[in-house]
């Protein structure tokens, strides 16, 4: 049986834990960090510890109408196994909201779901992961120290402590810390967070990730085969990148895009492809863009009841 991972999609804060745990934590602030660099070739302020936990705590964040919760909770464990914790509401947002949550965890990939029943503030619902960290003081200098921008300085959550980043070229996510440190199984296989950025920012993105994760280039290939993101006949460049955090995969491109691509955030591995998609069609989700095949494997696109969209691909 699946062992469960932390993470909770926290529109802002509640990340995994907020369904199973509470506790208050002292409130905390990044420091002014260092002006923002335009060059990628100028040096990066001195690199801070390691505050990454594990990807098994990464979360996917899902925003949905509050119809829309078990219809996509449903169709998400039919299609990757896994269990959903009992749905609460909660505020997970510094400023007045309500919304009702629930972790779902899978052997491929945790999400934190949200269904807000007030408006969503800004600018949460903009974040796309949550990422667990041994220290929300210390990641907050950390990002900054590597080139990011605080959106929402550290706040309090009913397990911890949240914030939200941005680096450059646009990608937003959250920080977030428990009150009480969780302990949970490896994923079965880890997922990509598959981000899109501009040739202008790629190179200054990838070094101010690498700098704040500890993280390395698995593989930087300028000419790979554009399908992947739905662009046949033609090549873009595509870096991959692994760290404590997980893993996550760069599109480089002009931002000419074809739907989906683009809206989805994850790419999950798969056993088989075919067979995923069988799964996830009979539990009421939508195939978006076929099969394609590549080297590596066939990668497909799916819509989940409630509008999330997610890669599948081959290979764990």
């Amino acid at each position: 049986m699946f062992n469960p991972v932390s993470a909770f999609r926290p529109v802002a804060a509640v990340s995994a834990a907020l369904l199973i745990g509470l506790a208050p934590f002292t409130s905390a602030f990044a420091d002014a960090g260092p002006p923002e660099v335009a060059s990628a070739k100028t040096a990066l302020a001195v690199r801070h510890a390691d505050v990454s936990v594990g990807p098994q705590y990464d979360t996917t964040h899902v925003y949905v109408a509050s119809a829309d919760l078990d219809a996509f909770v449903n169709s998400f464990v039919a299609t990757f196994g896994g269990k959903a914790s009992p749905r609460a509401v909660f505020t997970v947002t510094p400023t007045p909201s309500r919304t009702a949550s629930q972790y779902v965890q899978t052997p491929v990939g945790m999400l934190s779901v949200f269904g807000f029943e007030t408006p969503v503030p800004y600018p949460f619902g903009n974040e796309r992961t949550g990422y667990l960290v041994s220290n929300i003081d210390d990641a907050l200098k950390a990002a900054r120290a590597a080139g990011a921008d605080v959106l929402v300085d550290s706040f309090d959550d009913p397990i911890g402590k949240d914030a939200i980043i941005q680096w450059p070229g646009g990608l937003t996510m959250q920080l977030y810390w428990h009150t009480k440190a969780p302990n949970y199984a490896p994923l079965q296989s880890v997922p990509d967070n598959r981000v899109y950025v501009s040739r202008y920012e790629a190179d200054n993105f990838v070094r101010r990730w690498l700098h704040f994760s500890h993280g390395k280039v698995v593989s930087d290939n300028p000419r790979a085969d554009a399908g992947v993101i739905g662009r046949k006949g033609e090549t873009i460049r595509e870096i991959r990148l692994t760290s404590g955090f997980g893993r996550m995969v760069v599109f480089v491109t002009d931002g000419k895009l074809p739907f989906p691509f683009g809206r989805e955030t994850t790419g999950y591995a798969v056993d088989d492809v075919a067979q995923t998609l069988q799964r996830a069609q009979a539990a009421g989700a939508k195939v978006l863009y076929a099969p394609y095949a590549t080297a590596s494997g066939k990668t497909a696109v799916l819509e989940f009841p409630g509008g999330y969209i997610a890669e599948v691909h081959d290979g764990r």
